[in-house]
């Protein structure tokens, strides 16, 4: 073998010997990026992060059931004759309220969005409350298939309101504690994640509101 080939044989010899420390060098590299996002909870953010907005979908989920029952129920009371007006008019305005929110991916970082989004559902559930009161007062709506139905059907869903509440409150609580503590926290900051707002338990929110027969 010539000079002019065994020099060619050994520049490819090094090319080659380069590319394999070039890959080896990188797979190290990956390795450490993804044992260091691993140490500094990078994904457990992410699961956590996605395990809050999927309960609050849920919440708003549950809420819009409550608020498409509402325009029925109205609508049932009237047709029974004579009623409080007022009870009336107060849970249209509720539910018009409710209607009116935007509520966007946003809600649930900005404090004061969120109180705005819960002060309204409690408008509606305190008129609904009362309305359900009021018409105790009137044996013949109580006696109608139609309210009675309405009333088993937001009964349920005051029900599912009341879980999907208090999981968001629980899974927003674990989620601030990830985003606090140490390491998480470093993977928290990497993703640009802070401390999230959550509802607040007024009396007896635990308990979801009476409904009765």
């Amino acid at each position: 073998m010539d000079s002019v080939a065994m020099e060619k044989d050994r520049f490819w010899l090094g090319v080659e010997h380069w590319r394999a420390v070039r890959r080896a060098a990188l797979l190290l590299l990956a390795m450490a990026l993804g044992s260091s996002t691993v140490g500094c909870g990078y994904n457990d953010i992410i699961d956590r992060d996605e395990q809050v907005k999927a309960s609050f979908a849920e919440v708003q989920n549950q809420y819009k059931r409550r608020a498409d029952l509402v325009p029925n129920l109205v609508a049932t009371v009237k047709a029974a004759g004579q009623f409080e007006q007022d009870t009336l008019t107060k849970v249209v305005e509720a539910r018009s309220k409710v209607a009116g929110l935007k509520v966007d991916s946003s809600t649930i970082d900005d404090p004061e969005k969120l109180k705005k989004f819960e002060a309204a559902q409690n408008e509606l559930s305190g008129s609904l409350s009362r309305l359900l009161v009021v018409a105790e007062q009137y044996p013949t709506l109580k006696a109608t298939d139609a309210y009675r139905d309405l009333q088993a059907q937001l009964e349920g869903t005051e029900n599912r309101i009341t879980v999907a509440r208090k999981r968001y409150i629980d899974d927003v609580a674990e989620y601030n504690a990830v985003v606090q503590k140490f390491p998480t926290s470093i993977g928290a900051s990497m993703r640009g994640r802070g401390v999230r707002p959550t509802f607040e338990a007024a009396p007896g929110a635990e308990n979801a509101p009476e409904v009765k027969f």
